[in-house]
């Protein structure tokens, strides 16, 4: 697996089988890693967050969760071999793979009883998938209360803890707590239990398979997202052009 710099930002060019060979690796060998993932809320977060660029960059892994970054590949002539891997697709992909190969998870976050309605959804998808807890993302990300959460993951000691914060909390909240944590993978997975317990509708086909996902769920939510996809995808490509003309470092 190839990994490029773009605007500071490693992104690895990975397939799915290879980051599911990846997962399984670090599972068989009991090592504990991250896999991140961006897109440009992630891009343009770290402008602001110089933290949050190098927890990002200390992942071994970081997939591309969305279009944006790969167009800026192409612009700044990187040539980036594999497709977009969004969590909406990939968490079946991802379920049918642990499945198989015995590996569990623990879902952590979204709303209360949403991580819990994903978990009964895959495993009537995948009978085999052994998702070993779930709890919400509302919870206290300091004192006693995440103690206990933490104490519910140690517990079951999951291969995978998929954590849906939303950025940039996921991060946050994983930078503080993995030294913690008995688990071996951990993954941002934004708003994947919305969309696997099937709360959270996508756009039509036509759309998330042409690069227009972000264009769809701001038809869904343009209230709360008008401001990341209009006004963020505009800072994200003004970058990107002004890199490419050395208006700005590498």
């Amino acid at each position: 697996m190839n990994s490029i710099s773009i605007l500071g930002i490693k992104i690895t060019d990975a397939s799915v089988n290879e980051i599911h060979s990846f997962i399984l690796e670090k599972c068989k060998n009991n090592e504990k890693t991250l896999l991140l993932n961006v897109n440009i809320n992630a891009m343009n977060l770290v402008l602001k967050l110089p933290w949050f660029k190098k927890f990002i960059n200390s992942s071994p892994l970081v997939q591309c969760d969305g279009i944006g970054p790969i167009i800026g590949t192409r612009i700044l002539g990187y040539k980036f071999k594999n497709p977009r891997l969004t969590y909406a697709d990939w968490i079946y992909l991802l379920s049918n793979f642990c499945a198989e190969n015995g590996l569990t998870l623990f879902f952590l976050g979204a709303k209360h009883g949403i991580a819990e309605k994903a978990k009964k959804r895959l495993q009537s998808m995948y009978p085999d998938l052994k998702i070993l807890g779930t709890y919400h993302g509302y919870f206290d990300k300091e004192g006693e209360e995440n103690k206990r959460v933490i104490n519910i993951i140690n517990k079951v000691k999951p291969n995978l803890l998929l954590v849906g914060f939303g950025m940039p909390l996921q991060e946050k909240w994983l930078m503080e707590n993995y030294e913690k944590i008995e688990a071996n993978v951990f993954l941002t997975a934004g708003a994947c239990f919305d969309y696997a317990s099937g709360t959270l509708k996508r756009g039509p086909k036509w759309m998330t398979d042409h690069g227009l996902e972000w264009l769809a769920r701001f038809l869904i939510e343009p209230r709360r997202l008008w401001k990341r996809y209009l006004i963020g995808n505009i800072i994200f490509f003004v970058r990107i052009l002004k890199h490419k003309i050395r208006w700005v470092d590498k």
